[in-house]
């Protein structure tokens, strides 16, 4: 699988977060101005999620990710963005985020309205200490097959 800059939302990101709190993780892909095929995506899409670094809670967190798009560039964290794809709740700790863990989804079919900025939010639950470590790398394609290897500098 061949990525560029343009279809990563992050790379090894730190997702360090507060306990009940939503937050952008990485960056917005700006999907075009209206009237330029605004609200289309190519299918098949993936939106794969690898854990990049474990991640750690001492009061096991529920955590998940969300796609979201947005009409401003600043995606709204208060629940009003379009949410597209919405990841199970999985605690936060080396059981379900450990360093490797690899999540794909599908995006939704043909006809799902996008607004015009596009990005990966994520979600902690109630708990103490909320995420104390942890990093995501967040990216689309057109292959998510089992056959990915990531190689550090792109060195084989």
């Amino acid at each position: 699988m061949i990525l560029d800059e343009r279809s990563e939302f992050c790379d090894a990101v730190s997702c360090i977060q507060a306990a009940s709190t939503v937050a952008l993780i990485g960056d917005v892909m700006d999907l075009g101005a209206a009237g330029e095929n605004q609200g289309t995506v190519e299918p098949p899409l993936f939106l794969v999620i690898t854990v990049d670094t474990e991640f750690a809670s001492a009061n096991a967190n529920p955590t998940s990710f969300k796609l979201v798009s947005d009409a401003q560039a600043a995606l709204a964290v208060d629940g009003t963005a379009s949410e597209h794809i919405i990841t199970p709740l999985l605690v936060a700790g080396a059981a379900q985020f450990p360093a490797g863990r690899r999540f794909v989804f599908a995006l939704p079919s043909p006809g799902v309205a996008y607004e015009r900025y596009l990005g990966v939010l994520l979600t902690t639950g109630a708990g103490a200490s909320g995420i104390t470590a942890g990093k995501i790398n967040a990216f689309l394609t057109k292959d998510a097959g089992a056959a990915f290897k990531a190689y550090p500098d792109a060195l084989a």
